[in-house]
C-alpha cells in the first residue's frame, strides 16, 4: 500500500505563438484558468511483486505439423507428436495436456507403457525420453542419447519392461525402460540376414513380437527383407526375401500369418508354415489393364489386420492408389471381407490406428473405431456401423479451419451471454455424426472453484468469425458467422475492381465488442467494417451502406491566405479527406464523375435479405480508393453503444460515424485534428467540399476546427509498421517518417519542410502510399513524384544522435529506420531497394493489431481511439463524452462531443464536436487509453443495456434504450474534481491528471526493443498496466504511480503472428496464437498459478489391467496358447552384459522431486510418490553402478600398471634400482 500526494496548480499561461506541446509534460495550451484548490489525491495500491507470476496455462487446436500417434487402451488416451518437439495427451474433454521436449526435435514415433502412466518418445536427434504421465504436468524420467546410430522404429510389448530399438544401421538395440540402460543384447544385420546376402538390408522399419510366442521377433527391413528371430537361440527362423520395399506389418492375432504392405501398392499375405512365398498378393486398388499388367499404384504406407469374432476381419490401410488418377484426395480403405471403403480425406494421411478392446495381441482383436491423424486435422471412424461415420470431435481441433488473422480475449463476460451463443450456434451444427460416445474417455476433469464466463474471438481470412467458449481452460465452440455473407459474390472479370481483390477480400483485421450491448464490429482487409447487432430471432432487413472518402490528395492544396477571408464553407487544404454516404436502396447515389474509379472492391447486397438468429449485419462502412487503387487499410477502430457512434482511422485521418442515424459525423485527417498554441483563437477552417455539390457529405459539427498556416509537424521516435506472415502476407507499403527527439515530453527537433504564412505547403505526389498487390521484385513503396525526393539509403554520417540506437534496433529486430536529420532538411529521404528486397525475411514494428503508413509529414495515423466520459478542455467542470485519439507520433488528442440526451432527439438532432481542447505527447506511437478514478479504480465505458430489436413489442409500454454510464464526477463526490488518464505508447507510458492536464508519473517501458500490445487490467481486484515487448518480454506496472511489478524475459518475437494475435485480458490472462493452428494461453497471476494444478485434468487414473481371455484347454492343448518366456533373464546384464558406453548416454530427468509435489494434492498422490521413489531409487542404483563400474576398470588399470612394474623389476639386482 503507498500513497501519493500531488498538489493540482494552475499551468502557467501559454503565448499565443508558443508551440504545439510546449507545456510541461506534453499537456495542451488553453486560456488561464483559475487555480483549483490544493487537493491531496491518496491512491492506495494493492498489488505487489508476489501477485504475480508468469506461467503457461493451457495449449489449444490442432498440433501443428503432426508426426506420431499412440493409443493407450486401457487408459482410453491419445498421445500426438508433433514436428516442432511437442507431444499433445488428449483424454475426455477436458483433459488435455502438452508438453515439450527442451530439444525441440521432431517426435518420430510414441510408445504407451499401457496402462502403466508412462510415455516413450523417440525423436529425430536419436533420443529416447521416458515421459511420467502420473501427474497432472508431465515430465521427463530419463533420456537416452545415441551417439553413433539413429533410431528409425520402437517397439515396446505389452507388459514388457523391455524395449526394442530398431536403427538406420539395421541392428536392434533392447532398452530397460526402468534404468533406461542398454542391455548387451544385440542383433546385429549382418547377423539376422544370410552371410551369402551382398546388399545391405536397409533400415529397421518395423518390429513386432510374435503373438504365439514372445521369444520371436519379427524384423521388417526397408529393402523388402522379413527376419523372425529367436531371441533364446540367438539366430533366425526364416528369412524372407521380397522384391518390393517394406514399409508396414501387421500379425493375424494367432500368430500363424502376417500382412506386409509395400511400395508398389500390393498388400502381401505370409503363412509361417511356409515362407518361400507368399500365401496372397493383392493390389486393392490396381486394375488390370487391357494389355493384361496392372496399372502402377502409389505405395501402401501402413496396414492394420484385425480380427474379429462374429465377421471377418478387417484390413485397413492408407495409400495405394492408382497414378493414373492425378488430383484424388487421400484415401483410407477399410477392407471387411468382399466389402472394400474407401474414406476421402480432406489432408494427407499423417498416422491411423485401430482401437481395439483388448490389449493383448494374441487374442480376437475386436476393433471398433480407427484413428487417423491428417496433417490439419483429427477424426475418429466408427467401425461398429456399416456406414463408417465419423465421431463428433469434442476438441476445438478447428481453430485453423482458415488461417487466423485476430484474436480477442474477454474475462469475466456477463454470464447470460454464454448459453445464448451456444442455443444459437447449436441450431447450425452438422448431423450425420456416430451416436456413440467418444471413444478418447480417458483422465478425469472437474470443474475447478476458480472459473468465470471467459468468451475468446477469432477473426479468420476467409472473413469467419468464431466465438469459443474458453471458461476453465477449456475451449468450445459456441458461434460461428460469416462476414462474406454480407456481400455478393465477386464475379470474375467484372471491371478494375475485380482486379484489385485480395484472394482473401473478406480477412478479419480486428474486431471490437461490447459483451453488454452485444453490438459487434468487424473490420476487413478491403478497408470495410461491418456493425452487427444481436437478435434472438430471424428477420428480413436490408443491410445499409455508408461509403467514406478518407483520402488526401495533393492536387487540392489551397493555401490558408485563400481562406482567410473567406468565413463561409470552402475548399479545404491539403490534409483534409473527403467523405460521402450512401443507402443501400440507392447505391450510386453518392457516385458521381470525379469519384467513378473509387468503387469499393465488395458490393453490398442492396435487397432485402433473410437473416438468421445471432447476431445480424446493420451497417456496411467501406472506404473508397482514389484514381482506382484500393484505399489503405483502418488501423484503429472503437464503438460504443451509449453514445451509437463508431470510430475508425487509418494514415489519413479519422472518421466518425452516427449508426443510429446512419450518418458520416466527422472525416479529416490527423493533421486538421489540432488546434493552434491557443485553442479559443483560431481561424476557421471548414470541410471539404465536393467539386459539385456539399449536400451530398454528412460533415456536422466541424466549423469549430481550423488550420493554423504555422502548424508544425509532431514527430516521434519512429519507424514504420507492416504485417507479414509465411502463411498470409498483408501488403502494406512503406514510406517516410520523420523523427524528432523528446525532452520533458516536448517536440525538439526542426520540422523538415516547415510552411510559412501566406505560402502553399509542398505538394505531395498524386500517389501516395497505398495498398498494393505487387510481385516479389517489385518494391513494397511507391515512389513520390516530387522533384525533391530521391531514392537512396540514408547514411550513417546523418543520424549521429541515433545512429546507435537504430542500428541495435535493426540488427535485434530487423527493424530499418530511416528519419531526417536536422542538419540535412533539405532533401527527404527514401525507402532502398535493399529494404524492399528483405521485406519477407526481416521483422517489421507491429503497433497493437493494426498497421499504418506514414507518409512524411502528412501521414500521421491513427493508432489507437477511446470513447469515454472524460474532461474536454481545462476549464471543464464537469465530464462530457469525449472521443480520446492516440496517434503515431505520440499524441494524444481529446475531442469533446455534444449528444442528445433525450431519445428521439438522438434519432434526429446531430451529434456535435467541440475543439480539441487536450494534446498531451508521448515518445513513440500511442498503443492503448485508458481511465481511472481518483482512488485508482478502472473506469469503464459507458455503454447501453442490450436489447432485443427485432422483439415483439409492446404498444402500451414502447422500448427504450437503457444507458449505463460510469462518470468519475457523478460516482465520486469525493473526487469530483477529476480522473486519471493513462497513455501508453510503444516506449513510454505516462499518467495525466485531467481536467488539467498534467503528468503525474512517468515511465519508460523500453529503450532498446518497442511494445506491442498494452492494456489495462483488473488482478486481484486491482488494477495495472500489462505490456508485451517486441523483445519477449512480459512487463506489468502499478496504477497510477506506474512501478514494475514483473518483468519476465518469456517469448521472443520470431513471427508476426504472435504480434498479430496476443492479447491480455482481466483476471491475470493472455493469450497468443503460438502456430497456425493452437492458441497458447498464458497466466501473469500469482493466485491463478497457485489453482492451476486444480484446474487442470489427471491423466492417469488406476485401473485393473483386463484378464487374459481363457482359450480352452483343446485350443490350448494343440498349439494355440502363446509362449511366454523371461526377458529379463535373457536381457539383463547377467547373461547380456553391458552395452558400449560410446552406444548411448543416460541422461538424468528432472522430474523426480518436481512430480512428487505436483501429485502429492491428487488423486493418485500416493501411487505417484511410490513411483517416483522407485524410479529415484533405480537412478541412484544406475549411479553407483556406475561408479562401481569405473573403480573396477581403475582397479583393473592399477593391477595392470603394477603387473608391467613387476615384470620389468623381476630379474633386476638390488643395486641395479
Amino acid at each position: 500500500m503507498r500513497k501519493f500526494r500531488k498538489v493540482l496548480d494552475g499551468l502557467t499561461t501559454s503565448s499565443p505563438a508558443s508551440t504545439l506541446g510546449s507545456p510541461s509534460c506534453g499537456s495542451g495550451a488553453g486560456t488561464p484558468t483559475a487555480a483549483p484548490t490544493p487537493k491531496e489525491i491518496d491512491v492506495q495500491e494493492t498489488l505487489q511483486s508476489e501477485n504475480f507470476q508468469l506461467c503457461k496455462t493451457v495449449r489449444h487446436g490442432f498440433p501443428n505439423q503432426p508426426t506420431a500417434l499412440a493409443f493407450d487402451p486401457v487408459q482410453k488416451l491419445l498421445a500426438i507428436g508433433s514436428r516442432s518437439g511437442g507431444v499433445r495427451i488428449l483424454g475426455r474433454p477436458g483433459v488435455d495436456c502438452y508438453c515439450q521436449h527442451d530439444s525441440g526435435a521432431a517426435v518420430l514415433q510414441l510408445q504407451f507403457l499401457i496402462n502403466e502412466g508412462a510415455l516413450v518418445t523417440a525423436c529425430a536427434d536419436d533420443t529416447l525420453h521416458l515421459w511420467n504421465l502420473r501427474q497432472r504436468r508431465p515430465a521427463i524420467l530419463h533420456s537416452l542419447k545415441f551417439n553413433r546410430e539413429r533410431i528409425t522404429f520402437c517397439h515396446l510389448p505389452f507388459q514388457s519392461k523391455w524395449l526394442y530399438v530398431g536403427t538406420e544401421r539395421g541392428n536392434t538395440h533392447i532398452v530397460n525402460i526402468e534404468s533406461f540402460i542398454l542391455s548387451g543384447y544385440v542383433i546385429m544385420w549382418n547377423k539376422a540376414i544370410e552371410l551369402a546376402t551382398k546388399t545391405h538390408p536397409g533400415p529397421v522399419v518395423h518390429l513386432s513380437d510374435s503373438p504365439k510366442d514372445e521369444g520371436k521377433l519379427l524384423i521388417g527391413f526397408e529393402s523388402g527383407t522379413i527376419v523372425q528371430w529367436d531371441l533364446r537361440g540367438k539366430k533366425a527362423d526364416f528369412r524372407i526375401y521380397y522384391d518390393e520395399a517394406i514399409h508396414s506389418a501387421s500379425w493375424h492375432h494367432e500368430g500363424k500369418q502376417f500382412m506386409c504392405s509395400h511400395s508398389d501398392g500390393s498388400l502381401t499375405l505370409w503363412n509361417l508354415r511356409n515362407t518361400t512365398k507368399p500365401f496372397q498378393v493383392t493390389f486393392p486398388h490396381g486394375k488390370i489393364q487391357k494389355d493384361g499388367r496392372k496399372e502402377s499404384c502409389k505405395p501402401i504406407l501402413k496396414v492394420e489386420y484385425k480380427t474379429t469374432r462374429n465377421s471377418e476381419p478387417f484390413v485397413i490401410f492408407s495409400g495405394g492408389l492408382s497414378y493414373d488418377k492425378a488430383g484424388r484426395r487421400p484415401t483410407l480403405t477399410i477392407m471387411h471381407g468382399k466389402a472394400i471403403t474407401v474414406l476421402e480425406m480432406d489432408y494427407p494421411i499423417v498416422e491411423f490406428m485401430a482401437l481395439c478392446e483388448t490389449p493383448y495381441i494374441n487374442e480376437v482383436q475386436e476393433p471398433y473405431a480407427v484413428v487417423v491423424l491428417l496433417e490439419k486435422d483429427l477424426i475418429v471412424v466408427d467401425l461398429t456401423q456399416n456406414s463408417f461415420p465419423i465421431f463428433e470431435n469434442p476438441y476445438p481441433m478447428d481453430i485453423h479451419e482458415s488461417p487466423v488473422t485476430c484474436t480477442a480475449y474477454f474475462a469475466d463476460c456477463p454470464p447470460d451471454i454464454i448459453p445464448i451463443l451456444y442455443s444459437i450456434g447449436a441450431k447450425h451444427k452438422k448431423t450425420g455424426y456416430s451416436h456413440k460416445e467418444w471413444p478418447i474417455s480417458g483422465g478425469t476433469w472437474t470443474l475447478g472453484s476458480h472459473t468465470y464466463p471467459e468468451i475468446i474471438i477469432t477473426g479468420h481470412a476467409d472473413g469467419t468469425i468464431k466465438f469459443w467458449d474458453a471458461s476453465a481452460i477449456t475451449l468450445q465452440m459456441l458461434y460461428k458467422m460469416k462476414t462474406s455473407k454480407v456481400f455478393e459474390k465477386p464475379k470474375p472479370g467484372e471491371g478494375r475492381a475485380a482486379e484489385l481483390v485480395e484472394e482473401d477480400p473478406f480477412a478479419v483485421q480486428m474486431v471490437s465488442w461490447c459483451p453488454q450491448s452485444r453490438m459487434f464490429c468487424v473490420v476487413g482487409i478491403s478497408a470495410h467494417i461491418i456493425l452487427y447487432h444481436f437478435s434472438k430471432y430471424e428477420a428480413n432487413t436490408q443491410i445499409e451502406s455508408l461509403e467514406v472518402r478518407l483520402q488526401c490528395e495533393s492536387e487540392d492544396v489551397i493555401s490558408p491566405s485563400e481562406n482567410e477571408n473567406d468565413p463561409c464553407f470552402s475548399e479545404s487544404g491539403s490534409h483534409s479527406p473527403q467523405a460521402h454516404h450512401q443507402q443501400s436502396v440507392s447505391p450510386v447515389s453518392g457516385t458521381t464523375e470525379g469519384n467513378k474509379h473509387s468503387i469499393p472492391c465488395l458490393k453490398v447486397k442492396d435487397r432485402m435479405v433473410r437473416v438468421p438468429p445471432g447476431y445480424q449485419a446493420e451497417l456496411v462502412i467501406q472506404l473508397q480508393g482514389i484514381d482506382g487503387e484500393p484505399p489503405q487499410q483502418i488501423t484503429s477502430l472503437d464503438i460504443n453503444s451509449a453514445y451509437g457512434l463508431l470510430a475508425f482511422g487509418n494514415c489519413n485521418g479519422l472518421a466518425v460515424v452516427d449508426y443510429l442515424q446512419k450518418t458520416v459525423l466527422l472525416c479529416m485527417s490527423t493533421l486538421d485534428l489540432y488546434g493552434a498554441a491557443d485553442p479559443y483563437q483560431r481561424l476557421t477552417r471548414s470541410p471539404r467540399r465536393h467539386r459539385q455539390s456539399t449536400s451530398e457529405f454528412c460533415m456536422r459539427g466541424l466549423s469549430n476546427f481550423y488550420s493554423d498556416s504555422k502548424k508544425r509537424i509532431r514527430t516521434s521516435y519512429q519507424s514504420l509498421t507492416e504485417l507479414s506472415d509465411n502463411q498470409q502476407s498483408f501488403d502494406m507499403e512503406r514510406s517516410k517518417s520523420p523523427t524528432s527527439d523528446h525532452v520533458n515530453g516536448h517536440c525538439t527537433s526542426p520540422t523538415s519542410q516547415p510552411c510559412s504564412a501566406g505560402k502553399p505547403r509542398a505538394q505531395m505526389g498524386a500517389e501516395g502510399p497505398r495498398l498494393t498487390r505487387r510481385g516479389p521484385g517489385r518494391p513494397p513503396f511507391r515512389k513520390a513524384q516530387s522533384a525533391a525526393c530521391m531514392e537512396i539509403s540514408l547514411p550513417v554520417s546523418h543520424t549521429e544522435g541515433y545512429a546507435s540506437r537504430r542500428a541495435m534496433l535493426q540488427q535485434l529486430h530487423g527493424v530499418t529506420m530511416y528519419s531526417h536529420d536536422e542538419h540535412h532538411t533539405g532533401a527527404p529521404y527514401c525507402w532502398s531497394e535493399k529494404a524492399a528486397e528483405s521485406r519477407e525475411n526481416s521483422f517489421s514494428r507491429s503497433r497493437s493489431s493494426s498497421v499504418s503508413s506514414i507518409d512524411r509529414d502528412t501521414k500521421e495515423a491513427v493508432t489507437t481511439l477511446q470513447f469515454g466520459e472524460s474532461y474536454g478542455r481545462k476549464s471543464d467542470a464537469l465530464t462530457t463524452p469525449c472521443l480520446w485519439v492516440g496517434t503515431s507520433l505520440g499524441i494524444a488528442l481529446v475531442i469533446p462531443m455534444s449528444i442528445p440526451t433525450d431519445q428521439e432527439e438522438r434519432m434526429e438532432e446531430p451529434v456535435t464536436f467541440g475543439p480539441s481542447g487536450a494534446v498531451l505527447m508521448l515518445k513513440g506511437s500511442v498503443l492503448h487509453l485508458s481511465f481511472l478514478d481518483c482512488s485508482g479504480t478502472l473506469i469503464q465505458s459507458p455503454y447501453e443495456v442490450w436489447r432485443d430489436i427485432n422483439a415483439a413489442e409492446d404498444p402500451d409500454r414502447p422500448r427504450k434504450r437503457k444507458l449505463v454510464h460510469f462518470s468519475p464526477s457523478s460516482s465520486q463526490e469525493t473526487y469530483a474534481d477529476g480522473h486519471l488518464a493513462v497513455v501508453c505508447s510503444e516506449k513510454q507510458a505516462k499518467v495525466f491528471l485531467m481536467p488539467s492536464q498534467s503528468c503525474l508519473f512517468v515511465h519508460n517501458i523500453t529503450e532498446s526493443s518497442f511494445v506491442l500490445r498494452a492494456d489495462v487490467v483488473s488482478v486481484c481486484n486491482s488494477v495495472c498496466l500489462a505490456c508485451f515487448c517486441a523483445n519477449g518480454h512480459v512487463m506489468t506496472l502499478s496504477l497510477p504511480s506506474l512501478r514494475p511489478l514483473m518483468d519476465v524475459n518469456y517469448l521472443p518475437l520470431t513471427d508476426m503472428r504472435i504480434a498479430r494475435t496476443f492479447c491480455f485480458t482481466n483476471g491475470g490472462q493472455a493469450l497468443y496464437l503460438s502456430s497456425p493452428t493452437e492458441i497458447q494461453r498464458i497466466t501473469y497471476s500469482q493466485e491463478m498459478c497457485d489453482n492451476l494444478q486444480d484446474m487442470l485434468g489427471e491423466l492417469f487414473i488406476p485401473i485393473e489391467t483386463p484378464e487374459v481371455q481363457n482359450r480352452g484347454f483343446l485350443k490350448g492343448f494343440f498349439g494355440g496358447n502363446a509362449t511366454t518366456f523371461d526377458r529379463e533373464e535373457l536381457f539383463g546384464e547377467a547373461s547380456a552384459g553391458k552395452a558400449s558406453r560410446s552406444l548411448a548416454q543416460h541422461i538424468p530427468g528432472q522430474a523426480g522431486m518436481e512430480g512428487m509435489k505436483v501429485a502429492a494434492g491428487g488423486v493418485v498422490g500416493e501411487l505417484a510418490r511410490a513411483r517416483i521413489a522407485l524410479d529415484e531409487r533405480g537412478q541412484r542404483l544406475g549411479e553407483l553402478e556406475e561408479r562401481t563400474a569405473l573403480m573396477m576398470t581403475s582397479a583393473e588399470s592399477f593391477s595392470k600398471h603394477a603387473h608391467e612394474l613387476m615384470l620389468k623389476c623381476k630379474d633386476k639386482k638390488w643395486y641395479q634400482f
